[in-house]
C-alpha cells in the first residue's frame, strides 16, 4: 500500500464579492489528489482535498516541501500500525518535519489541503462515509445524521442596494436555511444599520442574523458598533477587530449583549489557546468558527477541540468557517454545533453534496465513502484531471 503520485493546481474562485477588507477578485484555492496503489471497484483510491477560500493557493510550499516530504516517506512510515490503511496522524507529522513552530499563516493552509485529502483517502479505503469514521474512532459511533448550517452573505456588490440585499437574503430562505450572516463595515455605522434593519424585515428577528466585521475594526469602532446592534438581539457579532488581538476581542466581549463569533482566522492551536486565554470570551454564550481547511487540517483541530474541553467549551460551541464538506462530515462526526454555508459563491469548493437539500436549516450526510466530493458533479471535473 503506497502513493503512487499527488497532483495538485491552481484553480480561480475569483468574483466581484467584497467584504470589510479584501476583494475576490483574484482569490485562488489549491486542489490535491493523491493516488494511490489501493483498487476498490477496479479503479486506484484516490483522495481529494482544497483549502478553504479567504487565503489564496499555496502551490510554492506543497512542491517544495509538503508534498516530496510524503512521496519520500519510508515504506509504512504513512500506514497505521497493521498497515491496513493510510494513517492522517502520520502522515501530518510527516509534512510538518523540519518546520519550526509559528508562522502559520500560509503554511497551514498548504497541510490543509493535504490533510483534507489524506481523510478522504482513509474514508474511502474504511468503506466509510467520514463522518462515520470519526465517530467510530473519537465519539464510541454517535454521529449527527444531520447538521444546523447558515447561509453566509451579504456581500458587497457594486450596485447592490437594500433591496438586491432583501431579495438575496429572502433566497436563501427559500433555499431552506431558517439564519443568514452579512457583512459589516464596508460602509458606514449608519449605512451598516439600515442594511441590518432591511435584512431583519425578510428574516423576522435577530436571533435569525448573524454579523460580520472581518477583523475590520478598532477598538473605538468595534466598541460603538457593539453598542449601535444590540438592541437588534442578533445570532452574533463577529470578528470585530484583527484575529490575534485579543485584549480587543476582550473588551468587545466584556459588556456585550450580543454573542461574540471569531476564529476562522486563527490557524494553529496554539492561537487558539491563546484566545481562550485572553480573548474573554464565553463558553455558554459565544462561538467559535476555526477553520480545520486553513489551520493544518483536521489533525491539528483535533487537538483544538481537546484543549477546548479541558477550558471548559462543548464542541457544540464549534461552528467552523468554510462552508465545504469537509467542515460538514468534521460536524457530523465529532458532533460541532453547526457548519457554515455560501450559497451559490466560492463555487465549485463551497456547498455541500448535490440533490440534497437544506431543510429547516440543516443539511443531512450522505453515505458515500470519503468526504463526498464525487457527489458534488461542478467540483468533481476540477478533479477529474488531477486524478489522472
Amino acid at each position: 500500500m503506497k502513493i503512487i503520485a499527488i497532483h495538485d493546481n491552481v484553480v480561480s474562485i475569483r468574483s466581484h464579492l467584497r467584504n470589510a477588507w479584501i476583494n475576490f477578485s483574484e482569490m485562488t484555492v489549491s486542489a490535491v489528489a493523491i493516488i494511490t496503489d489501493v483498487v476498490r471497484d477496479q479503479r486506484p483510491v484516490v483522495g481529494f482535498g482544497f483549502h478553504s477560500n479567504g487565503r489564496y493557493a499555496q502551490q510554492g510550499i506543497l512542491r517544495e516541501r509538503l508534498i516530496p516530504r510524503l512521496m519520500k516517506a519510508e515504506h509504512g512510515a504513512l500506514l497505521t500500525d497493521d498497515e491496513q490503511n493510510f494513517d492522517p496522524v502520520k502522515a501530518w507529522q510527516i509534512m510538518m518535519t523540519n518546520e519550526k513552530p509559528g508562522g502559520h499563516g500560509e503554511r497551514s493552509v498548504a497541510v490543509g489541503a493535504l490533510d483534507m485529502a489524506l481523510w478522504d483517502l482513509t474514508a474511502k479505503i474504511e468503506g466509510k462515509p467520514l463522518y462515520r469514521l470519526l465517530a467510530d474512532a473519537y465519539r464510541n459511533g454517535v454521529a449527527d445524521t444531520d447538521v444546523y448550517v447558515y447561509a453566509a452573505g451579504g456581500y458587497y456588490y457594486p450596485g447592490k442596494d437594500l433591496t438586491a440585499l432583501q431579495d438575496e437574503m429572502r433566497g436563501y430562505l427559500d433555499m431552506g436555511y431558517d439564519t443568514v450572516k452579512m457583512k459589516i463595515g464596508g460602509a458606514s455605522l449608519d449605512d451598516d444599520l439600515r442594511r441590518i434593519e432591511a435584512v431583519l424585515e425578510v428574516v423576522g428577528h435577530g436571533e435569525r442574523l448573524a454579523v460580520d466585521a472581518n477583523g475590520r475594526f478598532d477598538l473605538e469602532t468595534a466598541l460603538r458598533y457593539r453598542e449601535a446592534i444590540a438592541p437588534y438581539k442578533l445570532k452574533w457579532y463577529e470578528e470585530a477587530g484583527d484575529p490575534l488581538d485579543y485584549r480587543l476581542n476582550a473588551e468587545v466581549a466584556k459588556e456585550s449583549t450580543t454573542p461574540i463569533a471569531t476564529g476562522e482566522n486563527l490557524f494553529s492551536l496554539q492561537d487558539s489557546r491563546n484566545l481562550i486565554r485572553y480573548g474573554g470570551l464565553n463558553p455558554n454564550r459565544d462561538y467559535l468558527q476555526m477553520d480545520p481547511a486553513l489551520s493544518y487540517g483536521l489533525v491539528e483541530y483535533m487537538k483544538i477541540l481537546e484543549m477546548l474541553e479541558q477550558h471548559g467549551w462543548s464542541a457544540r460551541r464549534c461552528i467552523p468557517h468554510g462552508g465545504h464538506q469537509m467542515t460538514l462530515h468534521i460536524a457530523a462526526g465529532l458532533g460541532l454545533g453547526g457548519n457554515e454555508s455560501y450559497p451559490g459563491v466560492f463555487q465549485p469548493f463551497g456547498g455541500f453534496a448535490d440533490n440534497v437539500p437544506v431543510e429547516g436549516g440543516r443539511v443531512r450526510l450522505p453515505d458515500a465513502p470519503g468526504i463526498g466530493i464525487e457527489l458534488k458533479a461542478d467540483l468533481m471535473r476540477v478533479y477529474e484531471l488531477l486524478a489522472n
